[in-house]
């Protein structure tokens, strides 16, 4: 039985595109439950993140197409979170 693949591929993205916008979720996913949690104000997070508030807006907003993997991942690692990654085969 195929595993069902991610929603980003149904959208016309490439396997390869989709298994990035996956991980781009999750982390984007990850930094707005800290923020919640914690109850981070957007001028909290320009110090925090030391980024401008445009910035800040575009990560509330989820407009992950302007956030690299690498500044979510400094996010995280900025809001007090480390992270790994894990690699598996591909299901055939």
């Amino acid at each position: 039985m195929k595993k069902n693949k991610p929603v980003f591929h149904d959208l016309g993205f490439s396997d390869e595109q989709s298994a990035a916008l996956v991980l781009k979720s999750e982390l984007h996913s990850k930094i707005m439950q800290i923020i919640e949690d914690k109850k981070i104000s957007q001028k909290e997070l320009i110090k925090t993140l030391k980024v401008p508030q445009p910035r800040i807006s575009e990560l509330i907003n989820g407009k992950i197409s302007s956030l690299s993997i690498e500044k979510l991942v400094t996010y995280l690692q900025s809001l007090g979170i480390s992270t790994s990654v894990h690699f598996k085969n591909k299901a055939s």
